[in-house]
């Protein structure tokens, strides 16, 4: 019986609301709610309000009644597309074979099609699914064909964009690149740039509600592949290589980019899509900012970013975010934690979520897993050992008990760079705060974070859920090795130590991270994207640019190696494949990573950037040969 047969709308209850109702988990019913009401609100009477809303409540209260408690931490809405973009995800994951499965994102990122609106594709998506088996699959070519009629397939509402300054092979260009296959590589690298150059379509900004896709003021550098959207931290890597391209316009509207989320929704997302607005990534924005004042002398571009950066700033050390330890002397340390304010399945990733969260027998127990799956993602490692309590077992995530030495790493150079950019700006006593304010974040390094035996800094667990002040207890330490404990080596005021650069350079030698095509991400292999065998570009970046900057002879040497092993294995792996990647397997010359949730992306933003920022810093020589 399908719904739309009726005459009466009092009647529509009894088969879409019913079958609401009897889905297979909570999550289902949640899912579909808000689009079900959005629908349907304008042919129901108050009698049926009360009546549905009465169930809703029922629903609800038994479902929490079987738990202890709920998880109370703060929630984002997301858009009543999204919500419903997610029974269609669903469906499509139920309907295709196991092998065929299409990646879940491409259904989160479709568009509608115009000239329909979401109530009428809502109400033929639930004639199509009236029909559907008691597994709520439907067939795969009527899917694909609803697909097909209602929707702009993903991407399609992000077009090409050809960058204004982008030229073939600028002046200037890798000048100490004297080896000319290498350069020539490096031109080819440079021209990936045009490929992964777009803008949002006039739509996206006219019709938000149409989309996914965030409207933004400039075009954008996307990483590439399924990621069709800019994306946070990647930005900062790929302004490095456009400024080593001379392409200062394009790198100055990615900042302006995200100085308009920031200024829009309080921080800057994780993406560019409606999915990503409950949580941010490494703070990374004042960098950009520098990054390109270092070249340009921009100074109105540094006049704008300062109150930007100050509300961000705030984001990242108030509220769930903002962690007290305290010392054996009595003095708190302000230091900081990822924290997503989201406790479901993310949308991009929901059933993948949903079945990583199904051992769990509360409703509490998977709230707390899915926030810890999120704030993961907001750390931009998504996933990793580090974030498990009894790694490799996926299921101890708790990323929001973690206080991540990277993190602190990005918030100490945004207090410099604040400083540095106020004292420019002609406001001394605004510098001087935060330069006492890095000075702070400085001592809790030491206190918290440094382990003067292993000669790194560890990440530390938080015994309690980090809302009130706690004691520093040694044994909390993550003594695993992972490389982003050496990233503080990133920052001038370590790096220009010399005793403690030798002390880490020691420990960087002995750690078993420095491996044949660059610095391994952990010394696990746990299957997971963010442990061993993989590299990512980020990390061999920081620490190659740290190890560079610093005084030592025996560091500056360490350094140009790593970077010559990750730039002679990316140019292996391009010679092989035709592209760039988003990760490395550095335990092998030329081959590209893989692990985690999605097959090996290419493109790739950070990876080109870091490739071209390299080059610039350590040329290549003539004689020096890249073919193994």
């Amino acid at each position: 019986m399908k719904s739309h047969k009726h005459n009466n709308p009092n009647l529509l209850i009894s088969t879409h609301t019913h079958k609401l109702f009897l889905s297979s988990s909570p999550f289902n019913f949640l899912i579909s709610l808000p689009s079900f009401i959005y629908l349907k609100q304008q042919r129901f009477t108050p009698l049926f309000f009360f009546f549905f809303f009465f169930l809703c409540f029922s629903l609800t209260t038994s479902m929490v009644a079987s738990d202890t408690d709920t998880d109370s931490g703060p929630v984002v809405a997301t858009t009543a597309l999204v919500t419903f973009l997610q029974r269609v995800q669903l469906t499509a994951l139920r309907s295709y074979p196991k092998k065929q499965i299409p990646d879940p994102k491409s259904y989160i990122d479709l568009s509608l099609k115009r000239p329909y609106n979401l109530s009428t594709i809502e109400s033929a998506f639930n004639d199509l699914t009236s029909e559907s088996h008691h597994d709520q699959s439907v067939p795969v070519e009527k899917l694909e064909k609803f697909v097909k009629e209602y929707f702009d397939g993903a991407g399609e509402d992000l077009l090409h964009h050809e960058p204004v300054d982008f030229f073939s092979d600028p002046s200037g260009f890798l000048s100490n690149v004297e080896n000319e296959q290498v350069r020539e590589w490096a031109r080819e690298v440079h021209g990936l740039w045009r490929n992964l150059s777009c803008r949002v379509s006039d739509s996206v900004i006219e019709s938000h509600d149409r989309h996914t896709l965030l409207p933004l003021p400039e075009p954008v550098i996307i990483p590439g592949s399924r990621f069709r959207e800019v994306y946070y931290w990647d930005s900062y890597w790929v302004i490095k290589g456009l400024m080593t391209s001379k392409m200062f316009t394009t790198a100055k509207g990615l900042v302006t980019n995200l100085m308009s989320l920031v200024e829009t929704y309080g921080y800057a997302l994780n993406g560019a899509r409606a999915y990503y607005t409950n949580r941010s990534q490494p703070p990374l924005l004042s960098s950009m900012v520098y990054e390109i004042y270092n070249v340009t002398k921009d100074e109105e571009l540094v006049r704008k970013a300062i109150p930007v950066l100050l509300k961000e700033y705030k984001f990242w050390n108030s509220g769930k975010h903002k962690v007290v330890i305290r010392d054996a002397n009595g003095y708190d340390h302000v230091l900081s934690r990822y924290y997503a304010m989201w406790n479901m399945p993310r949308p991009e990733s929901s059933v993948f979520d949903e079945e990583s969260a199904s051992g769990f027998s509360t409703m509490l127990e998977k709230q707390r897993f899915h926030r810890d799956i999120a704030t993961a993602a907001e750390s931009g490692c998504d996933f990793s050992t580090r974030w498990m309590r009894d790694p490799p077992n996926f299921t101890t995530m708790a990323t929001t008990s973690v206080v991540p030495v990277d993190l602190n790493v990005f918030l100490l150079k945004m207090e410099l760079d604040i400083a540095f950019m106020m004292k420019i700006s002609g406001d001394k006593n605004g510098s001087g705060r935060f330069l006492k304010a890095s000075k702070a974040r400085e001592k809790a390094f030491e206190a918290v974070f440094w382990n003067g035996k292993a000669g790194q800094w560890l990440d530390y667990w938080l015994s309690s859920n980090g809302d009130e002040p706690e004691t520093w207890k040694a044994e909390n330490q993550n003594t695993n090795v992972f490389a982003s404990n050496f990233a503080p080596i990133w920052i001038n005021s370590f790096n220009s130590d010399e005793v403690l650069v030798k002390k880490v350079v020691k420990a960087l030698k002995n750690s078993g991270l420095i491996a044949p095509a660059g610095i391994l991400t952990s010394l696990t292999n746990s299957g997971q994207q963010w442990d061993s065998p993989n590299g990512w570009a980020p990390q061999q970046e920081m620490i190659v640019t740290g190890l560079a900057r610093s005084s030592s002879k025996e560091a500056k040497k360490i350094a140009e190696d790593i970077a010559r092993r990750w730039i002679k294995s990316n140019y292996l792996v391009y010679k092989k494949s035709g592209t760039i990647h988003e990760k490395l397997k550095v335990t092998e010359l030329g081959e590209y990573g893989g692990g985690g949730e999605y097959m090996p992306q290419t493109g790739f933003g950070w990876s080109n950037g870091v490739i071209l920022a390299f080059l610039e810093e350590f040329g290549w020589p003539s004689h020096l040969n890249i073919e193994p």
